[in-house]
């Protein structure tokens, strides 16, 4: 684990959680990067994508253990289980990005996701121009008759 730093997240249940996070090393943490924020976009994200780097995310989060090495999250039913709900799972993915990228960190990361969301609406309204306008049928000449 590479600084490591142990959180409390509390459950639905209202139970207090506990996960040690760490950061990413280099070459994967560019990955998760790179398509975490986007693929979790509304209605222009992949779920299948979003899901895969999500395992890969918590792949480097960790359940303290008396006595034992901690037990990192590799796997779904691991996840399930020391999560419990989705939202703990929300809350701890949300820690991990925070954690590993400065610019998510004191309340950018919301004004930087809103960035991409507008550059990503503004590209997808041309496209849809674009193609509007080229399977639209053209306007026909008038008769010289």
């Amino acid at each position: 684990m590479i600084e490591p730093k142990e959180i409390e997240v509390t459950d639905q249940a209202g139970k207090v959680r506990r996960f040690i996070l760490s950061k990413f090393p280099a070459v994967q943490g560019r990955e998760i990067v790179a398509k975490y924020p986007l693929s979790a976009m509304p209605k222009l994200g992949d779920y299948a994508v979003n899901e895969e780097t999500m395992l890969k995310l918590m792949a480097f989060v960790a359940i303290p253990r008396d006595g034992a090495e901690p037990l990192a999250l590799t796997t779904r039913a691991l996840i399930d289980n020391h999560c419990g709900d989705w939202e703990t799972l929300a809350r701890v993915e949300v820690a991990m990005m925070e954690y590993n990228v400065s610019f998510f960190g004191n309340g950018k990361g919301s004004t930087f996701l809103e960035a991409i969301t507008q550059k990503a609406q503004q590209l997808l309204t041309k496209t849809l121009t674009d193609l509007s306008a080229q399977s639209s049928p053209k306007e026909k000449r008038r008769s010289t008759n």
